[in-house]
């Protein structure tokens, strides 16, 4: 029974976390002590749930007692004394749930301001993931491989940044609006992108990363209806994560793009990514970033077959891409799309365009890229050792597997 109401917290804390901590940051104005709050209720229903059960309402539940421990907090503190009238006089009187539409902007807020550019952007994913996400320092650190004390400190200091910077607990407006908007999904992106392909580790993907990142995107849509790039990252992670189980073999070996079993595809959440698509483009006008890589990866996700793949299609929206961006990375990709559309020499030469770009002199990509349109001309002794290099230059152990092959196989 015990076992039972453990998994039922565990749950339900999963699902009312963040609509918790945005509840209780928009009335203490510090998403700190929002949080302390919160982890307090939390420990209130762990003691009690067990005698008591579940209660009809657990959000209601949770808001209650946090907002007692606010009180009690402020009356105990001193430094609050001159807010405790105004603060303790709000919260004593907000005895009825919140509406849907004040929940709804409470966590629009709390996105807003755990994004906030004055934080680092590793300060931001940790606060977001912590926060947000509803995961734990130890999950955040073993998601990231990187100490749990590192990331703790992270936390610490971006609530003390938060504080000691007083950012006002709200959703900015006007042109600062678009500007903190790309913040928040360059974060959110982020997070699925590391999930999607590992950074360094043992493991190629991490599909938690990529299931918390999907349903901040979802929640973030859901907040922010009107706005087509919102939809345009959620498409693009949809169709992204449709293809999961087709990218990992049997030992967790990667399997490249036109490699997969295209039946292992998720053919649900691919009809999600394409549905969140038609939403972004609906709605006129120039296409941003996200909606451009979602497009492509449309692209992909309608090839019921490697063959019918509409390469030109890729290589005409990358150039589109890239004329935004103006990033090396998405030349890479874009040189790629040139290959296969037009040829591996046309892609080549692309690839000694920026070859020499100071932003790809770590990125192992372009050796290997350049590795792939090396073999395929019959070029074998270049190719051999682009890959020899591209293996020395990652830090994810299957991914230097599978380069490493690569190289013997030339």
């Amino acid at each position: 029974m015990a076992s039972d109401t453990q998994r039922a917290i565990e749950a339900v804390w999963r699902i009312e976390a963040a609509r918790l901590i945005a509840g209780l940051a928009r009335l203490v104005r510090d998403v700190g002590l929002a949080e302390e709050l919160a982890q307090d209720a939390l420990v209130a229903a762990l003691e009690q749930w067990p005698e008591s059960g579940v209660p009809r309402n657990p959000g209601a539940w949770l808001m209650t007692v946090a907002k007692r421990r606010a009180i009690d907090m402020i009356r105990r503190n001193e430094r609050f004394q001159r807010n405790l009238v105004e603060l303790g006089h709000r919260l004593e009187h907000e005895d009825e749930p919140p509406e849907v539409d004040e929940i709804e902007d409470d966590l629009l807020r709390l996105v807003f301001t755990a994004c906030h550019p004055a934080l680092s952007m590793e300060a931001r994913v940790a606060l977001t993931l912590r926060v947000l996400g509803g995961l734990s320092t130890d999950e955040i650190a073993r998601a990231f491989l990187v100490p749990e004390s590192t990331v703790a400190q992270r936390i610490v200091r971006a609530k003390r940044t938060l504080a000691a910077k007083g950012i006002p607990f709200e959703v900015p407006q006007g042109a600062e609006l678009t500007g903190r908007l790309a913040a928040v999904l360059e974060v959110v992106y982020l997070i699925f992108n590391e999930g999607y392909s590992a950074t360094a580790g043992d493991d190629w993907m991490r599909p938690a990363l990529c299931e918390d990142a999907l349903r901040l995107g979802r929640v973030l849509a859901g907040l922010m209806p009107r706005t087509p790039e919102v939809h345009g990252l959620v498409a693009l992670m949809e169709i992204q994560a449709s293809r999961s189980a087709a990218r990992v073999g049997p030992s967790g070996e990667p399997i490249l793009l036109l490699e997969q079993n295209r039946a292992r595809w998720d053919r649900l959440l691919i009809g999600r990514g394409l549905a969140a698509l038609d939403r972004a483009e609906e709605f006129g006008g120039p296409p941003g970033p996200y909606t451009l890589q979602a497009a492509i990866a449309a692209c992909h996700a309608r090839a019921l077959d490697p063959g019918d793949t509409d390469w030109v299609r890729i290589s005409a929206l990358y150039e589109e891409l890239a004329k935004m961006s103006r990033s090396p990375v998405v030349e890479l990709n874009r040189a790629v799309a040139l290959s296969m559309a037009y040829g591996p020499a046309v892609g080549l030469g692309l690839l000694d365009q920026i070859v020499d770009e100071p932003a790809l002199k770590d990125y192992h990509l372009l050796p290997s890229v350049r590795g792939d349109l090396l073999f395929k001309l019959g070029r074998r002794e270049e190719a051999r050792a682009e890959f020899e290099r591209a293996a020395a230059m990652t830090r994810n152990a299957r991914e230097r597997a599978l380069l490493e092959e690569r190289a013997a196989a030339c």
